[in-house]
């Protein structure tokens, strides 16, 4: 039998906790989560966004660029960035939205230009990208440009032309300024159809992507009604399912690649649809539930392994159709929904996601930290049912000092009542729109 050396066990007792201790670093690493901050963005548009106005609900913002703007008819000859042939200045719009601290992503659009407009797709790609990225990325003088997508929604591209274009335009990118994130059009992990593109279409470039890039909307009928549920309904055959299924396949294909939302949204308008058309049986939300569903849909979002989720939309000029009345205002005035997101930057912008402390059928509690002494739980009622209930919630994390419902006004005081028995109980009247509930840590 051999004899035990008291020497070596101790070396490897020290080995097996320095591993156990690593794993444990690189476990947190690996969840940590973005802060709200960071978290929540915004779908603009050039130079109908108002980076003033949006600032209090965000400071991440998207923008479509159509790339049509830039090359116009001629994909071989480049424009004099930062003017485009069309003659916008994408210096004075960009950098007016960097003036009041604007992260910004370019959703570079090369499907504006018609696929017969591009004279060679390798080279004019290449170089477009790498123009681009020269003129607006961040190891440049104007640093106006954070990240960019390759493509939008480029249905109309089959997989192996969009392959074609993505390598090359990236190619590019990388070439321009490296500091640039690359990220891909909207993907599915099933097969391509009209609006997004299979994942498998950039497989093997991993290279050459940053960022992987999904849209979603809580659709639980397509047409004739577009009908949309709430963010938490079991029935939804999409909604939280693809971006559970994007993120598997990040896992398993691209590990440590974040996953961005960059749409998804609830159109909400005042007016009925036409009685003819193609938007005659078109059902939409009310401003209310498209208030608690956005920033529901948010705080789900952040529950799950992704690093950032974009609304949709800034703006709408109250038009009864699908994406015709997702604004977060109207006629660039608030709706409800903006106040609800604003309080939501405001409450929770320096915190974040920690763990779901309850997810029930009828009752959701999500817990969010920051550096301080704070906890703040996150409650509300995830049955798009109008419900109001009483409950006590257990073993709550410390002394109650804070207590706030989701507003649907300018006016952020309301302060419900609730009764905290003890250290550990809390009694609380609960609906659908989500009360903030803030603890000192014991």
């Amino acid at each position: 039998m051999l004899k035990q050396n008291p020497f070596r066990l101790e070396i490897l007792f020290s080995l097996l906790i320095a591993f156990l201790f690593s794993g444990i670093i690189s476990a947190m690493a690996v969840e940590t989560r973005p802060l709200m901050r960071e978290f929540i963005g915004i779908n603009g548009h050039t130079v109908q966004f108002k980076p003033e106005l949006y600032r209090p609900v965000c400071g991440v913002v998207r923008d479509y660029h159509p790339v049509e703007w830039d090359l116009g008819k001629d994909s071989a000859k480049l424009p004099g960035f930062p003017p485009a042939k069309n003659g916008v200045d994408w210096s004075k719009v960009y950098g007016s939205w960097r003036a009041k601290g604007w992260n910004i992503d370019a959703c570079l659009m090369f499907e504006s230009l018609k696929q017969t407009n591009w004279h060679n797709i390798e080279a004019d790609a290449k170089a477009y990208g790498k123009a681009f990225a020269q003129a607006f990325g961040p190891s440049g003088q104007r640093k106006l440009v954070d990240s960019v997508e390759i493509g939008n929604e480029p249905g109309q591209w089959n997989d192996a032309d969009y392959a074609r274009m993505f390598q090359a335009m990236a190619e590019g990118v990388r070439a321009g300024d490296p500091k640039l994130k690359i990220a891909t059009c909207n993907l599915t992990t099933g097969e391509s159809s009209k609006y997004e593109k299979s994942v498998q279409c950039v497989a093997k470039f991993p290279e050459l992507f940053d960022v992987l890039n999904i849209h979603t909307y809580a659709q639980m009928e397509g047409w004739p009604t577009w009908r949309r549920s709430f963010p938490e309904d079991p029935k939804l055959p999409r909604y939280l399912q693809d971006v559970t299924g994007l993120c598997q396949w990040r896992d398993a294909h691209a590990p440590g690649k974040p996953v961005w939302i960059t749409e998804f949204g609830y159109d909400s308008s005042t007016k009925q649809p036409e009685p003819k058309g193609n938007f005659a049986k078109w059902i939409g939300v009310n401003d209310t539930q498209q208030a608690q569903w956005l920033v529901r849909s948010l705080l789900v979002f952040s529950a799950m392994p992704v690093e950032r989720a974009y609304v949709f939309f800034f703006n709408d000029e109250d038009k009864p159709g699908v994406h015709a009345s997702a604004g977060i205002t109207r006629h660039f005035r608030p709706k409800p929904s903006f106040h609800a997101l604003a309080h939501l930057q405001q409450v929770l912008g320096e915190y974040r996601f920690h763990s779901i402390v309850t997810n029930e059928l009828g009752l959701r509690v999500q817990e969010y930290r920051n550096d301080s002494r704070k906890i703040i739980w996150v409650v509300w009622s995830p049955t798009g049912a109008e419900r109001n209930i009483t409950v006590t919630l257990e073993n709550v994390p410390g002394q109650l000092v804070g207590v706030q419902r989701m507003p649907l006004t300018a006016d952020s005081s309301d302060r419900p009542a609730i009764t905290q028995t003890g250290r550990r109980l809390a009694k609380v009247s609960v609906d659908e729109s989500p009360l903030y509930l803030t603890f000192d840590r014991p």
